[in-house]
């Protein structure tokens, strides 16, 4: 039986003038921070008795976060009399699940789930993550004759049309991402759609190189499928689907490592069939989402006069929040954390390491002397997290925020 589309899903609309007005106010409570506004409308810096923060131009929420939240709360407002289920995260932030799970969201994944799909019944509502969902489970999620709100980002969305193209023209996908991302698993399906059409997921550039090197020379497919196991299509066959490539992304990537890949696969292809015929056996289409890349160029810009530390805040899982630790990582003391509570004091701030991949220590983290801090936030971190950060740097100085804004 033909797979599905998510298009036929019987999604419900609540984007009403009222109800979303009385959304956005409670949206706001949660999330909004008068005093990170005042920081920028002071120019993104806070000073005061040797310490200075520098926000970046652009950090925290993105507007298809937002978005998701908006309708997530919309649904809780509007069907608060019958159970409401979630997939899974909503967005990579552990205090923005939290505050669904609140409000009586179940979740049907993750290790404090609520449900199983199997539980569900006929006109159960169930929202769709910002990230998507695979067309295998909105297949079972309909057959079940569930209703849903969809909050899938519409940059995701981008690229599931283009891998889906792809698709038609017998161009085997290669998706720059994390094979065990929900997004990229959302993409990879439509990449494969009606069974046509195949897919590969490259994380790393020596993944990347070593596909290179297949396309030049060949070699040993079974080690080959053993090397990418969980990141390709079902029948993938590297002597047959790597003779026209399209390359996508994970929306959430580094920009440049992304353009590093096709150009990488490009020369690759062009040294295999010549470049009078690379239309042929290879296409390319910049799928990076405008607010990751937005972010990511405000931390450059930060970094080219770099402060003395930097702080990330966001969830540990999330995808953009990370690559923004790994590019401060490169330049200065980075500290990775997903809220206030982690700078612990002065002497100790708990963090996450993006080399060891768990949360570590570390002592002696923030110097007594002069010094500058820069602060960034992934497109999935709320302004009131922010809020918390800058509240508990100050106070780990002996300073009083409120004080030194009244005097402002």
């Amino acid at each position: 039986m033909a797979t599905l589309e998510f298009k036929a899903n019987p999604k419900i609309n609540l984007r009403h003038p009222d109800v979303m007005a009385a959304v956005q106010a409670q949206v706001e409570t949660h999330y909004r921070s008068q005093l990170v506004d005042r920081i920028r409308a002071k120019g993104h810096v806070l000073s005061a008795d040797g310490l200075t923060i520098k926000l970046a131009k652009e950090f925290g929420f993105c507007y298809g976060v937002e978005r998701a939240i908006d309708l997530a709360y919309a649904a809780c407002r509007v069907f608060a009399d019958q159970p409401i289920y979630i997939l899974g995260e909503i967005i990579h932030n552990p205090e923005v699940n939290d505050q669904l799970r609140g409000m009586g969201v179940k979740f049907l994944s993750g290790r404090e789930k609520d449900a199983d799909l199997e539980d569900l019944k006929q006109d159960d509502l169930v929202i769709i993550p910002a990230f998507g969902a695979d067309l295998a489970t909105m297949d079972k999620l309909q057959a079940r004759g569930c209703r849903f709100v969809d909050t899938t980002c519409g940059d995701v969305m981008s690229v599931w049309k283009r891998v889906r193209h792809y698709a038609g023209s017998s161009f085997t996908s290669i998706i720059h991402g994390k094979a065990w991302h929900e997004e990229t698993q959302a993409t990879s399906s439509r990449a494969s759609v009606h069974g046509q059409g195949h897919y590969l997921v490259v994380f790393t550039l020596e993944e990347t190189d070593y596909v290179c090197d297949y396309i030049a020379r060949g070699g040993d497919k079974t080690a080959f499928l053993q090397k990418f196991a969980g990141a390709h299509s079902v029948g993938f066959d590297p002597d047959l689907h790597l003779q026209a490539l399209g390359v996508a992304n994970q929306t959430t990537m580094l920009r440049g490592e992304t353009e590093e890949v096709q150009l990488r696969l490009r020369a690759a292809m062009t040294r295999k069939y010549g470049a009078e015929k690379l239309a042929q056996h290879f296409r390319s289409f910049d799928t990076i989402c405008g607010a990751t890349q937005e972010r990511q160029d405000a931390l450059q810009k930060l970094l080219s006069e770099p402060p003395d530390l930097l702080l990330v805040i966001g969830g540990y899982n999330s995808s953009n929040t990370s690559h923004l630790a790994e590019m401060g990582e490169a330049k200065l003391p980075t500290y990775f954390i997903k809220n206030a509570a982690k700078m612990v004091s002065a002497e100790l701030i708990q963090h996450y390491s993006m080399e060891r991949h768990q949360e570590v220590e570390t002592r002696d983290w923030l110097p007594a002397r002069d010094l500058t801090v820069g602060i960034t936030a992934g497109a999935s971190c709320p302004n009131n997290l922010i809020e918390e950060v800058i509240r508990r740097l100050f106070e780990l100085r002996g300073i009083a925020v409120q004080e030194l804004l009244a005097g402002s």
